[in-house]
Formats: C-alpha cells, structure tokens, sequence
C-alpha cells in the first residue's frame, strides 16, 4: 500500500509541474507558419506597445461599410479568418485579420497580457487607417473572445461578436481537470464573464450545441451576464461552428446591419 500511495503521489506532483510548466503550449498550440496571403487581403504590420511587432492580414472595407476586427482562435492563424469571413467580405466588409506573439511568424511569446497588448495595436492599425469607432465589430473566436471581450471593454466600437465564447478560461480548464488544483496553477485566466456586464455595445454570441470543448452552458452564462445579450446556438455543431455556413449571415443580420 505504501509503494502505491507514493506512486500517487509522485504521479500528481509530475502533473502539476506538467502543467505549470507547460500551460503555454497548451493553451497556444500556434500552428506552422503559413506562406502567402489570402485573395483580396494585404499583409501589413502593427507594433503593440512593448514594442512588439505583429503581422496580419487586411482587407479594407468599400465606403460606408462596417470592419470586423477579428480575432482568431488558438489553433489557427489570420490567414483561416480570410476563409471564415470571405461571404461578408464579398459583400464589401472589411476584415482586420488580426494575428497574435508568438504565431504566423511573428516574435515573442504568446499570453493573455500580450494578447490583449496585441488587440490594441490591431484596433489603433485600423484607426490610423480612418476606420471610425462605430464602423468596428469586435469579433472573436474561442480564446480570440477573451481578446475581443478585454478590448470591448477599452474601446468604442459598434458590437461585439463572440464565436465559440468560454466564460472564463480558467472555468474552462478547471472542469477539464477536476482532480488538480487549476485555479492556482493557471496564469492566463480570460474573465470573460467578470467583464461581459460591463460592455455597453450590441453583443451577439454564436455557440454550437455540441461543443465538447466549450460546453453551451458557458457560453448561456455569458448570455445571462449581461441583459440583452443575443445567443444564437447551432443544433450538431460542435467547436469548429466557426465555419459554419449560417455564422457570417447571423452576424450580419444581428449587428452590421443595425
């Protein structure tokens, strides 16, 4: 019995170390860099206040049209967003593809301080461009909406779009790991949920049924946070909702065409 509790023991200490040491890499699985740019887009360069320089991808907007400001999830990179949004760009909205430290090429290391560091940069690239406040819809995806929600809180804008949304990603992973101490292992949190009550501009959240990544019951608790918040959920989809046929629409009908 005593080699067998030891070996418990041992186990879970190695896990927790795993974890905080290694709590980067999983939260930012950044893909391979990719090569070319999207159709229709431009390559640009932002730098984020700790100097940090960010590459990404825009495609401007025709006159009188709104701009998302998107920002993608963490397994993918600004290029996916041409793909993601290439309906309402053909319909003359502009995209701000917007990339992170630490992916596409880009230096640094990921983190939420430096991704948020990193959305205002995209935000102040498109103003530096004229694109007026109220022209800009914030939109992100799974952990891009802890990066559209933070900057929804700072900035003016016209709605807030939240794609596959946690109500924060330190709930998100202590369900995932019930059996360890998660709360004070993890560093990056995204309170998504502490700041939702806060933002004062249209929201429109986007959740599928079947998310077995970020369970709808995260993403009702968002909803429930803050009076008038529109969810709209997706029978048998799961976290990839984001491709999903219907989302560029919903978007456009709920929030850019107001």
């Amino acid at each position: 019995m005593t080699w067998l509790l030891t070996f418990l023991a041992v186990f879970y200490l190695a896990a927790l170390v795993l974890v905080w040491s290694l709590q980067e890499r999983f939260i930012y699985p950044a893909p391979p860099e990719q090569a070319g740019v999207p159709a229709g887009f431009e390559r640009i360069t932002y730098t984020a206040a700790d100097g940090v320089e960010i590459g990404a991808g825009y495609r401007p907007a025709r006159e009188g049209m709104p701009t998302l400001l998107f920002f993608h999830g963490n397994g993918s990179s600004w290029q996916s967003t041409a793909y993601v949004t290439d309906r309402l760009a053909a319909l003359g909205y502009g995209v701000l593809a917007a990339s992170y430290r630490g992916y596409a090429g880009n230096a640094g290391s990921p983190s939420e301080k430096g991704l948020y560091a990193d959305g205002r940069a995209a935000y102040a690239f498109l103003r530096e461009r004229g694109v007026a406040p109220q022209d800009i819809v914030l939109t992100g995806n799974s952990i891009g909406s802890g990066v559209a929600t933070h900057l929804a809180t700072e900035v003016e804008a016209r709605a807030l779009v939240l794609i596959s949304p946690f109500d924060s990603l330190e709930e998100t992973a202590s369900r995932a790991m019930r059996w360890l101490p998660v709360r004070t292992l993890i560093r990056d949190r995204y309170d998504n949920v502490g700041k939702l009550p806060g933002i004062e501009i249209p929201v429109l959240i986007l959740h599928g049924e079947e998310d077995t990544l970020i369970r709808l019951e995260q993403a009702r608790t968002l909803a429930a946070a803050r009076p008038g918040t529109k969810l709209v959920t997706y029978p048998g989809w799961g976290h990839d909702l984001v491709v999903h046929p219907a989302v560029q629409g919903e978007i456009a009908a709920n929030l850019i065409d107001q």
